[in-house]
């Protein structure tokens, strides 16, 4: 299997070659794999004006016409299944395991919305609460917010592009896309997918372009929503620039998980290790904060790195890759600085913690100081340290102490230690007996604090790409309902 040589950009449904201006490199090898066309400034106003023209006949769709949209996308998606497992390992250097892994996700995003877009109901609401409002009665829907703008990361360049763009077409939403730079294929092949549907015009762009040439997916106010993933510093600058719009935020965190004294070892060991270094590490919800309950530390930490160590690295084509490159040598080059400043600090390095290029070993590391960027920020990478807790409430604490806020990790038995967390974690989300790092594709998925604004999770991503639409309705005065028949 191959790439093509070069790949169009989507302008108002339609595929364009206007250059070859954007080399996509394979992430293993470094090589230029292919070539894909660059939108420029005109291009992307173009494509908003298209969007915004799109409104109207957008939210004309019936349900049923929307979800044979979604449909054609999940039957297609599954037809060229490997072919888009091929190209996320290339641009992503993601291992091809993941890579199929997150191909099945798409799919399952696809369907949920096909599900849902015909789902999308109100509610009758009484008004008369007092003798003012007798006679009056209240219905609500939702109707879809309007055009708008799609931002997505390197990491999860399927998925998280899914996210964006099912929800919208299931109800009705007109949008444009900017993905990232350096992994553009994924969106690309949607976009050459949704052009053999029936969509309005305008319905979609998807438009490649320099972050310099893009303010507009950001600041026009032809869109309605922004919803962007990827770094809190980038996030917060563009909701600061958005203007009137809404804006939807997924802005990554630093995630810890909790190992209860009650916790079965071998099971917690393997989910952990999953957790910290599955795609490399780069995954917003990857375990990065591993917190042991002192009884059972150094058992637990002796079968994590024995564990570690088994992991092959290399060739993401290869079947047997577990930890592939990171996006390049610059990230692996700033988390190789971290490693190495935390071990300066008095870290103690238990495995990995070598690079080669875009190569980063597996690594852990303990006694981590509380100050370090390790500890502190999102090491978005393979590398995850240890720390003992000898009081549960303590270890909430911990987790709490971090600037970020997206899920939670916990293995314990106790039920009433599960509420406790549930109640006390500052987080989008707590998972029991296993890894922050699990997520399913229709369950409500965001952060708080820096991780972000809003929830993902396709019926949730569809409340936020919607607006409340009122009606009421006051009886004539002096009109009854007539009685019911006996």
């Amino acid at each position: 299997m191959k790439l093509q040589d070069t790949y169009p950009l989507y302008l108002a449904n339609e595929a364009q070659q206007p250059n070859t201006d954007l080399p996509v490199t394979d992430k293993f090898t470094g090589e230029v794999a292919t070539r894909v066309a660059l939108a420029d400034a005109a291009m992307i106003d173009a494509g908003i004006a298209a969007a915004h023209a799109a409104t109207g006949p957008m939210a004309q769709m019936a349900s049923y016409e929307r979800q044979a949209v979604l449909q054609h996308c999940v039957n297609r998606f599954t037809e060229r299944k490997d072919e888009l497992a091929y190209a996320l390992c290339v641009e992503a250097g993601k291992p091809i395991n993941d890579s199929r892994g997150e191909v099945g996700r798409l799919i399952d995003t696809f369907r949920i919305a096909a599900e849902e877009s015909v789902r999308m109901t109100g509610e009758v609401q009484p008004l008369d609460i007092s003798p003012r409002a007798r006679g009056y009665q209240g219905i609500w829907k939702r109707v879809p917010i309007g055009a708008c703008s799609f931002i997505s990361p390197f990491n999860f360049p399927l998925n998280l592009a899914a996210h964006k763009i099912a929800p919208a077409i299931a109800v009705g939403c007109p949008f444009v896309m900017k993905p990232a730079s350096r992994t553009p294929l994924g969106a690309i092949i949607m976009g050459e997918v949704l052009a053999e549907t029936d969509l309005p015009k305008g319905a979609f762009s998807i438009l490649p372009a320099s972050r310099a040439g893009a303010d507009l997916f950001t600041t026009d106010d032809r869109l309605k929503l922004l919803s962007f993933t990827g770094s809190p510093e980038v996030g917060w600058d563009l909701k600061a620039r958005a203007g009137k719009k809404k804006v939807v935020l997924e802005l990554g965190g630093n995630a810890a998980v909790i190992i209860d004294e009650d916790a079965d070892l071998d099971d917690a060991v393997a989910r952990t290790v999953f957790g910290a270094f599955y795609q490399s590490g780069q995954s917003c919800i990857g375990v990065q904060r591993i917190i042991v309950h002192e009884s059972i530390y150094d058992s637990f930490r002796d079968k994590l790195v024995a564990r570690t160590r088994t992991l092959v690295a290399g060739n993401p084509h290869d079947e047997n890759t577990f930890v592939g490159p990171m996006i390049d040598v610059k990230e692996a080059e700033r988390l190789d600085r971290w490693i190495q400043e935390a071990v300066a600090q008095g870290a103690t390095l238990l495995c990995g913690g070598k690079r080669d290029g875009a190569m980063l070993e597996a690594t852990l590391l303990e006694r981590v100081p509380r100050d370090t960027k390790l500890n502190i920020e999102e090491a978005f990478g393979p590398v995850a340290f240890l720390a003992p807790f000898r009081d549960f409430n303590a270890a909430l604490e911990i987790v709490n102490d971090s600037k970020f806020g997206l899920q939670a990790g916990i293995f314990t038995r106790d039920i009433f230690k599960v509420l406790d967390a549930w109640d006390r974690l500052e987080v989008g989300g707590v998972v029991v007996n296993d890894v922050p790092s699990y997520r399913v594709d229709n369950m409500p998925y965001g952060g708080v604090k820096d991780s972000g604004l809003g929830r993902e999770g396709v019926r949730f991503a569809m409340e936020d790409m919607t607006e409340i639409r009122n009606l009421v309705i006051r009886r004539r005065p002096g009109v009854t309902p007539p009685p019911r028949p006996e």
